[in-house]
């Protein structure tokens, strides 16, 4: 797949399988995720991270955020695009609030006094998470953008910037 230019994205936003597994019942769990970013890494595809909806009271840690840039970089992650928080819209909110109910009872109350009815939910604590993200991402030199390509003399060539 990589005969001209390949990258392929990742979601991840926990590192934690019974968690992932929780949110995303019909995905693979993270752990085989980051294992086939680490095999297709190997074999010279630029991969990388989607690092969103990052769950306020869920997944908003900051030991979350290091574990998933950490086990990006180890997995062979060329870049992680983040988005600290999730949107809520009107039908989207009422599915949204029953499965907190079913997976995480209690919780609905704290999203509904912290976010009443608004359309983009930040996590709680957005800049820390954002600041230790990208001193992560400076320390393992990932990008937070998906590395494009151009041509040089009639070849494309990827750009990591």
């Amino acid at each position: 797949i990589n005969r001209v230019y390949a990258a392929v994205s990742f979601t991840i936003t926990t590192t934690d399988d019974e968690l992932s597994k929780k949110l995303e019942p019909g995905a693979p769990c993270v752990s085989e995720r980051l294992a086939a970013m680490k095999i297709l890494a190997e074999n010279g595809i630029v991969t990388g991270v989607t690092l969103m909806p990052v769950l306020p009271f869920i997944e908003d840690n900051v030991e979350n955020i290091r574990q998933i840039v950490t086990r990006a970089h180890v997995a062979g992650a060329s870049y992680i695009i983040p988005s600290f928080g999730m949107s809520l819209r009107d039908r989207q909110r009422d599915y949204y609030y029953d499965k907190l109910d079913k997976l995480f009872p209690g919780l609905r109350g704290a999203y509904e006094k912290r976010f009443g009815s608004q359309y983009r939910v930040p996590t709680n604590n957005e800049a820390e998470l954002e600041e230790v993200f990208l001193e992560l991402c400076n320390h393992y030199k990932i990008t937070t953008r998906i590395p494009q390509f151009k041509t040089e003399r009639g070849r494309q060539i990827p750009l990591f910037n």
